[in-house]
């Protein structure tokens, strides 16, 4: 399949570290987003309940739960692999885009520490062929994210750190505008909506202002509940909205909406817009059941084809993936119908 070149083209990092760094941006997505190193390990039950953490669900690192981080590292063995929502999915998409002759059509803004963990995720970026132009903070030192792992559902929680001081002045740089006004995509996880809304919205303005397009996810029930106005704010910008079932459950509830998730679908899809040119897609992703796109009064579902249990390792970053591969079918102008199925092939590959 199409994802089955991701390991080889990885293996080329000398070359695509040589094209993201060197060259000037000449690509047409750009993502922004907290950059954390996840730390992931498989765990039991004991676990979840000494941290008081749920499955299949992200939450912040509170005091509670800052010894997890240590624990990992002592008790479990754990794999580093470069992490964030945001950052997760654009490098799908320029694998995907890679795999089909065009590479280097990738950037992301973030803020890392200036530390190992930092300089950790720029290789592992621009490996897979993502400029990278991280802001840098010289004191607080680079996110990390828990990821717990178990019977194949996992759970994240995250250490902002760096991650949570990014600022709107890093995007005011001459290469920071030269990255964002190239491209003609952008996407944002909500997860960003917790550091700095300003930031989002000089790259959704400068969107709208340019019929671009921008897409938001809303990531995560908390963000939901808890930064609702800011999630209002970036809404209007958006021109395609994703999110999995618990959250479109917590945006329904939040906003009594009520419980069908196709009436949901369409209400947020008709809901106030900046850019009125364009109508708004809302996609809802339902782990293994039927993803639902409203658009412009109508719902559609596509099909999920399963992966057999006995392949299934876990599901952590499946969501981050979909999305992956439906921005890679975007930049391809392929339909959205098509989208949403590389989509899945990409979220049955991660």
């Amino acid at each position: 399949t199409l994802l089955s070149k991701v390991t080889q083209l990885v293996r080329r990092s000398s070359h695509h570290q040589l094209l993201s760094t060197m060259t000037k941006f000449t690509g047409s997505l750009v993502g922004m987003g907290n950059p954390l190193l996840d730390i992931s390990a498989d765990v039991g039950q004991d676990i979840l309940d000494k941290y008081d953490v749920k499955l299949d669900n992200a939450i912040l690192a509170e005091d509670k739960h800052v010894p997890i981080y240590k624990e990992l590292v002592d008790n479990y063995s754990p794999q580093y692999i470069a992490g964030g929502a945001t950052q997760n999915s654009i490098r799908v998409a320029q694998w995907i885009m890679t795999a089909n002759g065009k590479p280097g059509q990738t950037a992301y803004f973030g803020c890392v520490g200036n530390d190992s963990f930092g300089n950790q995720l720029e290789e592992c970026a621009a490996a897979d062929g993502v400029k990278v132009h991280y802001m840098k903070d010289e004191i607080t030192p680079t996110g990390t994210c828990a990821v717990l792992v178990k019977d194949g559902e996992r759970c994240l929680i995250a250490n902002l750190a760096a991650a949570n001081n990014f600022k709107p002045s890093h995007l005011e740089t001459d290469e920071s505008k030269a990255i964002y006004e190239s491209a003609s995509l952008y996407y944002i996880a909500g997860f960003f909506l917790t550091v700095s809304v300003d930031a989002l919205k000089i790259i959704a303005e400068h969107s709208v202002a340019n019929n671009k397009t921008f897409c938001l996810n809303l990531s995560a029930p908390f963000i939901i509940d808890f930064f609702a106005d800011q999630v209002a704010t970036a809404l209007e910008y958006a021109d395609f909205v994703f999110c999995n079932e618990s959250e479109a459950e917590a945006y329904g509830k939040k906003h009594e909406l009520g419980d069908d998730l196709k009436e949901i679908a369409l209400k947020i899809a008709a809901s106030p817009k900046k850019n009125e040119e364009k109508k708004r897609f809302v996609i809802f992703t339902q782990g293994s059941t039927s993803t639902i796109v409203a658009h412009d009064g109508k719902v559609e579902e596509y099909k999920v084809v399963p992966l057999p249990k006995e392949e299934l390792v876990d599901t952590n970053g499946a969501g981050d993936a979909f999305v992956g591969g439906f921005l890679a079918g975007v930049m391809a102008e392929k339909s959205v119908g098509d989208s949403v199925e590389l989509g899945h092939e990409a979220a049955r590959f991660i």
